[in-house]
Formats: structure tokens, C-alpha cells, sequence
């Protein structure tokens, strides 16, 4: 038996052996996952709840009574933050007086570029905790009443315009 036979047998013979040790972890974890009781938890707060400080003096001023905000939990070092940032400045430009507020929120230092159309507050960690916001880019929905209507993550600025029509359907025009 010349060499390379030997090396051929060998690796087959490892290949197997490592085929049955893959098996048998994958067996093993579907084992722990069938006596493992899941739960699967909600992130952030719950529809109709009360929005921790909507008060004005609890976000800094921003929002207006009686009026509807999207709260957006970002980044500065998430490049999806920076375009669910952009995307809803461009929503808010193309908006009336009665659309949602938007505002945006950094638990650490915020992006250091004009504000735009969208307020932009950082170094606000007690926020991310009020809320319960587990990741960037995030999003609150509040109602006009001050109670959450929607909370989740934004894996993208379509995720984003898709939430924004959600809460604030387009104004259907009339035909000449």
C-alpha cells in the first residue's frame, strides 16, 4: 500500500468519525431542547400600556399633548440606525402638521450633524431602559393619549415606512 492510499483511507476514516460526533451533539441538543421549557418573552412594552414619561419634562420638551410620536431608539455606531434616521427625516419633510412627531434617541453620543426635520437627542440611557429596548434601531409608537400603541425593532428603513403607514395612513386624494 503506497502513501497516498494510506492518506485517503485515513481521511475517510476521520471524516467518519467526525460525522458521528457531529450526530451526536446535534442529538443531544435537540434533547436539551425538548426538555428545556421556552417561554418566548416580549421585548420592549406592550401595547396600551402607559408611555413612561410622556410628560414634556420627561423627553426634554419634545412632545406635544394630544399629539401622536414615534420614538426611535438608535446608534451612533449602526449603519441601519444612521438610514432609519435619514429615512424618517425624509417622512417628516413630506408630512402635515397632524402627522406623528418623530424623534430620535442615543443612549450614548449621537451623530454630530444638523438635526433636520427629526429632533435628536443623545447621551439618554435612562430612556432605553424606561422603555425596554433591547436593540438599534427600535421603535416606539405612542398614541395621542400618551399609551403605547406599537413597539419593535426596525430592520430597516422600509421596516420603518411600513410602521409610519401603519400609524399614520396616507391621506387618500380625490380625483378631479
Amino acid at each position: 500500500m503506497d502513501f497516498t492510499t494510506s492518506a485517503v483511507i485515513a481521511s475517510w476514516a476521520a471524516i467518519a468519525l467526525l460525522a458521528l460526533v457531529v450526530s451526536g451533539l446535534i442529538r443531544q441538543v435537540h434533547q436539551l431542547s425538548r426538555t428545556q421549557q421556552h417561554h418566548p418573552g416580549r421585548v420592549g412594552l406592550a401595547p396600551g400600556a402607559s408611555a413612561p414619561g410622556p410628560d414634556p419634562a420627561a423627553l426634554g420638551g419634545l412632545l406635544t399633548p394630544g399629539r401622536a410620536a414615534l420614538l426611535l431608539f438608535l446608534d451612533a455606531d449602526c449603519r441601519t440606525c444612521a438610514d432609519v434616521l435619514a429615512e424618517a427625516r425624509a417622512w417628516t419633510v413630506r408630512q402635515d402638521a397632524a402627522a406623528p412627531q418623530v424623534f430620535g434617541f442615543y443612549a450614548g453620543a449621537g451623530p454630530q450633524d444638523e438635526e433636520g426635520a427629526v429632533p435628536v437627542r443623545d447621551h439618554r440611557p435612562e430612556l432605553f431602559t424606561a422603555y425596554d429596548i433591547p436593540a438599534t434601531p427600535y421603535a416606539v409608537a405612542i398614541d395621542p393619549e400618551g399609551r403605547i400603541t406599537r413597539s419593535e425593532p426596525l430592520g430597516s428603513p422600509t421596516a420603518l415606512l411600513r410602521l409610519l403607514d401603519d400609524i399614520q395612513p396616507a391621506t387618500p386624494r380625490s380625483l378631479p
